[in-house]
């Protein structure tokens, strides 16, 4: 009988052989994927740093809300 490592490698191969058709479209969608969440990483920075935060309202006794463009 098969051992569990020979198992996992037979597992191993055909996933392979049965996936090569599809590879290339996976790494692609994959780097898609990547460069679209940098993207957006880098906008949400840029977005952040180029408006200052505005200073807290304060008056003694009283509760009021703040205007967030």
């Amino acid at each position: 009988m098969f051992g569990i490592g020979e198992l996992t490698i037979l597992l191993l191969v055909i996933v392979a052989v049965l996936a090569v058709k599809r590879l290339p479209d996976l790494t692609r969608s994959a780097g898609k994927a990547a460069r679209i969440l940098k993207s957006e990483k880098q906008a949400l920075k840029d977005e952040a740093g180029d408006r200052p935060r505005p200073a807290p309202h304060v008056i003694r006794g009283e509760t009021t809300e703040r205007d967030i463009p």
